[in-house]
């Protein structure tokens, strides 16, 4: 906890907004994504799919192939309370669906699905998409699973798998992803074997949006290795996330802002 209050320190003292940033591509981004604080009905649907979920006392066992939880102490988790503390927030919900929806991506990975609170604010930012979500807990997945049928979102298909064993048998030549949320195994290691693993399935327009840069020293070092690829272009560092843009006709940028 101290070392994430430090690292928020650090990053207040050196963000800016919108009013420093020089780039048209992020200024664009900015002001027209992440600033965007008119209502959309969307937003009532993501509300609904998070109130079902906090309505729900049951419990699951959770299988943690990750960096574990800060929060809990059991694998036995009741689904109103993962929802509650280890989902994605409201204010986050809403912002991945309007990055989904700003960027329009066809084919979406998600790499950790949780009870798919930010699958269903992916699914809605592009009805259109093909979306792949992971998750290495089985019954994890079950109530995701149960949750997009509940809510209509039928271009999702869900995988249980773990995730490197995903990677293993995936043909990266021949697939193309326009959105990667990475927010399964918040650990240095798996962090950039994924990102490594993954980069041969981008496109000029991909974007890439790594959860929890700041959870550990570890990934912070991870978020530092992944800047200084050369295949990177512009970064974006909003504290609880990190943006990877790789177009190619951009000078190599890295912004930290306020979101």
């Amino acid at each position: 906890m101290l070392f994430q209050i430090k690292s928020y320190l650090k990053f207040l003292w050196n963000s800016k907004n919108e009013h420093g940033v020089h780039s048209p591509f992020v200024f664009n981004l900015l002001t027209k994504c992440f600033y965007d604080k008119k209502s959309k009905p969307e937003y009532l649907i993501l509300n609904n799919y998070r109130k079902s979920l906090l309505e729900n006392k049951n419990f699951i066992e959770v299988t943690d192939f990750g960096a574990g939880s800060k929060v809990f102490k059991s694998n036995k988790r009741q689904i109103a309370k993962i929802a509650k503390t280890a989902g994605i927030s409201k204010k986050h919900a809403e912002l991945l669906f309007r990055l989904t929806h700003y960027f329009q991506p066809e084919n979406i990975l998600e790499i950790g699905t949780s009870l798919g609170l930010a699958t269903s604010a992916l699914a809605l930012g592009n009805p259109k998409a093909k979306i792949t979500t992971l998750e290495g807990c089985p019954e994890t997945s079950s109530i995701a699973k149960t949750q997009f049928q509940k809510f209509n979102f039928d271009t999702i298909e869900s995988i249980v798998s773990e995730f490197q064993e995903y990677f293993k048998n995936l043909k990266v030549e021949t697939v193309t992803f326009q959105l990667i949320y990475f927010d399964g195994n918040h650990s240095k290691k798996a962090t950039l074997d994924y990102f490594e693993h993954l980069l041969s399935t981008i496109d000029n327009d991909s974007v890439w949006i790594f959860d929890d840069i700041h959870w550990s020293s570890d990934m912070e070092e991870a978020w530092e290795t992944i800047k200084k690829h050369p295949k990177v272009k512009v970064t974006i560092d909003t504290f609880q996330w990190g943006f990877v843009f790789f177009r190619r006709e951009q000078e190599k940028e890295h912004f930290i802002l306020r979101a």
